[in-house]
């Protein structure tokens, strides 16, 4: 059903998706394109193309992605997303209309152009990810190799963007360019986990106490949340024992430590970071 608050959510998504790819943009045509460093996915096979023949970035940007698009909606149907599309008619016209105007780079010193660049490129997926969005070109191929073969699609853009760094050899045969290139996806990649999880990540603790009671009551007045009691047997004493199982964000982690040392500094521990919570007081089921 079609109402004004999911008409305005829809306009909000691609607004915030036109402020990723502008980021991104700025963070290719500002610092990385200038001083001669290359990134991963369309986006490098472009600047590779533009550095050996003039052609501008936003065309050959624009060309390549028709051309997956168009495969990728005879073999997957529309259904992959119409913000892709947006996207990549989007980010094409940013880099033709960006790349005219900056044509020096904002940075001289490299590296520094490496991690800045790296951290705008970054921070500019992972906006237009929040918004279900994509910015196509590598995304794509890794949904249609996927199809048919059983790899997972992480693995393939990581294969790709590899391999599209390491092109850049063959065109400056410099070490330099390359070892740049690397750091430009180190940086983007965890840029790109820290806007998608950022705040968001959650750890699962399982504690293990005589005084598991006194624990739950703190836990659940001082930080609302939920705890879990679980019986265990421990099987080398042969004794049963409560155990806690409780989910909180991180950030909340280091209040729930303290709660126990208070009362338990005995307590036996375990934390692991957990993917994804959904539910009351986490995430919510998209």
């Amino acid at each position: 059903m079609i109402t004004k608050t999911n008409i305005l959510r829809e306009i909000k998504a691609y607004a915030v998706i036109t402020i990723g790819l502008l980021v991104m943009t700025i963070g290719w045509t500002a610092f990385l394109i200038p001083n001669e460093i290359l990134g991963g996915g369309v986006t490098g096979v472009a600047t590779l193309i533009f550095w050996a023949s003039g052609l501008p970035v936003g065309v050959t940007i624009f060309a390549v992605n028709a051309l997956l698009l168009v495969l990728a909606i005879r073999v997957l149907g529309f259904g992959f997303g119409v913000k892709t599309i947006f996207s990549v008619v989007v980010l094409s016209g940013l880099f033709s209309v960006l790349q005219y105007y900056i044509r020096e780079p904002f940075v001289t010193d490299r590296f520094m152009a490496a991690i800045i660049g790296g951290i705008m490129s970054g921070a500019g997926v992972g906006i237009v990810f929040t918004q279900g969005g994509s910015t196509g070109g590598t995304d794509i191929v890794a949904m249609l190799i996927n199809k048919y073969r059983n790899i997972s699609p992480g693995k393939i853009i990581l294969l790709l963007d590899v391999f599209i760094i390491s092109s850049s050899f063959i065109l400056f045969r410099s070490i330099e360019t390359l070892v740049h290139g690397f750091v430009v996806m180190a940086v983007a990649s965890y840029v790109i986990d820290l806007i998608l999880t950022g705040n968001k990540q959650s750890v699962q603790l399982f504690i293990f106490s005589r005084k598991a009671s006194e624990i739950a009551d703190r836990i659940g007045t001082e930080t609302g949340r939920g705890v879990t009691f679980i019986r265990g047997t421990g099987w080398y004493t042969k004794t049963e024992s409560d155990i806690l199982l409780i989910i909180v964000r991180r950030n909340e982690s280091p209040q729930i430590f303290r709660i126990i040392k208070q009362i338990d500094p005995d307590a036996f521990m375990s934390l692991n970071n957990v993917m994804g919570v959904y539910g009351k007081g986490f995430d919510v089921i998209k």
